[in-house]
Formats: C-alpha cells, sequence, structure tokens
C-alpha cells in the first residue's frame, strides 16, 4: 500500500511563507504525477497545483506567481513552496499521487494564515 505523508503546515502570518512536503512510500514515486490539492471548511476540496511525471505544472489561478509545486525523484518527495500567503488560503492541504487507474491521498496538513 502506497502511503502519503504531509509536512510543513503551521500558522503563519500574512505575507508570510511556508514550504509543505509530501514523502510517498514505495519505489514508483518517479512515474506518479503529482497534485496538491486544499480544503477550506464548508468548501469543496480543489486543486492547487499538479505535476506530471515530467516537469509540466499546472496551478489555480489563485495562487498563480506565489505558489511552486516541485517534486525530487531521488528523495520520493514533492514540494509545494507557498509565498505571499493570504487569509483566504487558509485550509488543509492535501498530496495526491496519480497513475493510470490508481491514486493515493495523503491525511492533509492544516495551513492557517492570520495575523
Amino acid at each position: 500500500q502506497v502511503q502519503l505523508v504531509e509536512s510543513g503546515g503551521g500558522l503563519v502570518q500574512p505575507g508570510g511563507s511556508l514550504r509543505l512536503s509530501c514523502a510517498v512510500s514505495g519505489s514508483m514515486f518517479s512515474i506518479y504525477a503529482m497534485g496538491w490539492y486544499r480544503q477550506a471548511p464548508g468548501k469543496k476540496r480543489e486543486l492547487v497545483a499538479g505535476m506530471s511525471s515530467g516537469i509540466s505544472t499546472n496551478y489555480a489561478d489563485s495562487v498563480k506567481g506565489r505558489f511552486t509545486i516541485s517534486r525530487d525523484n531521488a528523495k520520493n518527495t514533492a514540494y509545494l513552496q507557498m509565498n505571499s500567503l493570504k487569509p483566504e488560503d487558509t485550509a488543509v492541504y492535501y498530496c495526491n499521487a496519480k497513475v493510470i487507474g490508481t491514486e493515493y491521498w495523503g491525511q492533509g496538513t492544516q495551513v492557517t494564515v492570520s495575523s
């Protein structure tokens, strides 16, 4: 069973930065498309950033220019660098790994942006 473990969430002031990490178990990490999703209270889960098994990336309009998704295949880890954080970025952030016909989710990490 593939496991995804997120870390790096926390409380940050508006304008601050956080880097989320997603460690993925197993030996297939390099072929997974990776994604970061978030879900705020009372809202649907939404895609924040995605990255193919290569270098192709895509971002939600609300985070373009502020967030950057990356991956280190040698470490089986995906990252989400979040800069210029806003209160509306407050949510539980989830890591997702996809390969044809299968996807896996992490348990989520809370990000709170507040002064």
